[in-house]
């Protein structure tokens, strides 16, 4: 007999359906809406009927991510300068205790994959994000989205097809990506051009994100020279009481940097053949407020 109550199974399940959400969506606030959505329809169903709560709850989460994505790209929502998702915090803890399991939740909400994942349509992002990230059996997915398997196969294979040709290929040690990190944010809070052009590849580029509400480039910059001499001209710009934590976020080591105890913005780096490949840095106000308690 079991003494689980609705919730006890719901909360067991809450991490995946986040991790289901934020994929699909790349908002904090707006995956948090879906869980929520997808627990007052929990708390309502006939749970005696589920067989298997997980698939259940996930097929909801999934539903109600697609609509709400589905309601975005209608409404044409128009962004100032570049999109980036939100920043998302992935301490997996013992929770993914597999290594190549941690890898591949990793690689599928870093900031690079989820803005390819941008580009797809709601059920080719759903089809990849369930297959991919999550292990679910084409079989599975199929029940969940309301379409035959065929199709779903389908699905997937030009999802897949169409975020391996634009994903960029990144496989670096963790410990040293923090490292590189690191002495990337010395050098650039010193001004250190020369220290800056040592670290960044040649064609590095830099993707700012502010939503047109703070200070960060309209465009994307690209070349170790043009990147360089940005930071140095932002680190003449001193911010009063400014501090650093690193965190993983979006499965890798950031820094989030803040400014009398409040965020300011959020850098990380990709890294390859020991060179930095792509700085990100939000500074959307909008998009660190869930950070405020980190």
């Amino acid at each position: 007999m079991t003494t689980e109550t609705p919730t006890d199974v719901f909360e067991a399940h809450r991490p995946v359906l986040l991790g289901v959400a934020y994929r699909m969506l790349g908002r904090v606030a707006d995956a948090e809406d879906v869980v929520q959505e997808t627990w007052l329809r929990w708390s309502g169903s006939d749970r005696a009927a589920v067989r298997e709560p997980r698939g259940y709850l996930v097929r909801i989460t999934t539903r109600l991510a697609i609509d709400r994505l589905r309601q975005i790209k209608a409404r044409g929502e128009t962004y100032v300068g570049p999109w980036l998702p939100e920043p998302y915090v992935t301490d997996f803890g013992d929770t993914v205790p597999d290594t190549a399991e941690r890898a591949v939740l990793a690689d599928s909400v870093s900031l690079a994959v989820l803005v390819v994942l941008e580009s797809l349509s709601p059920l080719e992002r759903a089809v990849f994000v369930l297959r991919e990230a999550f292990g679910f059996p084409y079989a599975d997915i199929a029940t969940m989205l309301d379409r035959g398997e065929p199709a779903v196969r389908q699905l997937a294979a030009r999802a897949r097809k169409h975020v391996e040709e634009r994903r960029p290929r990144y496989e670096v040690d963790p410990a040293e990506r923090r490292d590189l990190t690191e002495r990337f944010l010395v050098a650039a809070a010193g001004g250190d051009l020369e220290g800056l052009m040592a670290l960044l590849a040649p064609e590095v580029r830099l993707v700012g994100d502010s939503g047109g509400k703070s200070q960060a480039p309209l465009r994307i910059l690209q070349t170790a020279d043009k990147v360089g001499r940005f930071l140095v001209g932002v680190a003449q710009k001193s911010l009063p009481g400014l501090s650093v934590r690193f965190l993983e976020l979006n499965g890798g080591p950031a820094a989030l940097i803040l400014s009398e105890g409040r965020p300011d913005s959020v850098f990380q780096v990709d890294v390859a053949d020991g060179r930095i490949q792509s700085v990100y840095i939000i500074r959307n106000p909008d998009k660190l407020r869930f950070l405020t308690a980190f």
